[in-house]
């Protein structure tokens, strides 16, 4: 069974740092890409960042230069640094990731989500 666990939410000031870490663990092969998406109250569930196994990594134009997406292959763990926080950034974060299960199959995995609220 795989799992996708996060960790690393809270309540942060406008112009605050957080950083959000996502772990992959079961049985499966490979993963092929990790991201980030998010989900404030009344809206849509959008993207925020991805990174491939390769490491290219691609952003929601709202969140480039101010958070940086990266991983650690070997440890099946993403990673997500979050700067210059505002509170347009207050929501739900979502770790998601692309696993080659045991039957051959590439599948996306949901993490349970961790909330990320930026206030004075």
């Amino acid at each position: 069974q795989v799992q996708l666990v996060e960790s690393g939410g809270g309540l942060v000031q406008p112009g605050g740092s957080l950083r959000l870490s996502c772990t992959a663990s079961g049985s499966f092969f490979s993963i092929n890409a990790m991201g980030w998406y998010r989900q404030a109250p009344g809206k849509q569930r959008e993207l925020v960042a991805l990174i491939s196994r390769a490491g290219v990594t691609n952003y929601v134009d709202s969140v480039k230069g101010r958070f940086t997406v990266s991983s650690n292959n070997a440890k099946n763990t993403v990673y997500l640094q979050m700067n210059s926080l505002d509170p347009e950034d207050t929501a739900v974060y979502y770790c998601n990731a692309e696993i080659l299960t045991l039957d051959n199959t590439w599948r996306p995995y949901w993490g349970q989500g961790t909330q990320v609220t930026v206030s004075s």
